[in-house]
């Protein structure tokens, strides 16, 4: 469902449109004298999202067997390569 809402009814009821906003979860189509002018989105959400289908694959590549990296030998692997790129700069 697509919420669309005019700036003066934010700034008219910006609690209620608040609460809203949580509540549904969705994305906030705003208008400025009746043309789209921004929408309002959750983009901590939808990290949010990635990072649970992220895990769930993995959860399901370990389920099947699959063999993953040596955690310590990973987490050496990514320090070198973070402070080769922080002698870049």
């Amino acid at each position: 469902m697509n919420i669309i809402r005019s700036m003066s009814d934010l700034r008219n009821s910006s609690n209620e449109r608040s609460k809203s906003c949580y509540s549904n979860r969705e994305p906030v189509l705003l208008t400025k004298n009746e043309v789209d002018d921004m929408i309002v989105s959750y983009e901590c959400q939808q990290a949010q999202l990635e990072l649970y289908a992220k895990l769930t694959e993995a959860e399901e590549e370990i389920v099947s067997g699959a063999e993953g990296a040596d955690f310590f030998e990973f987490a050496n692997k990514l320090r070198a390569e973070i402070q080769g790129a922080s002698d870049l700069y």
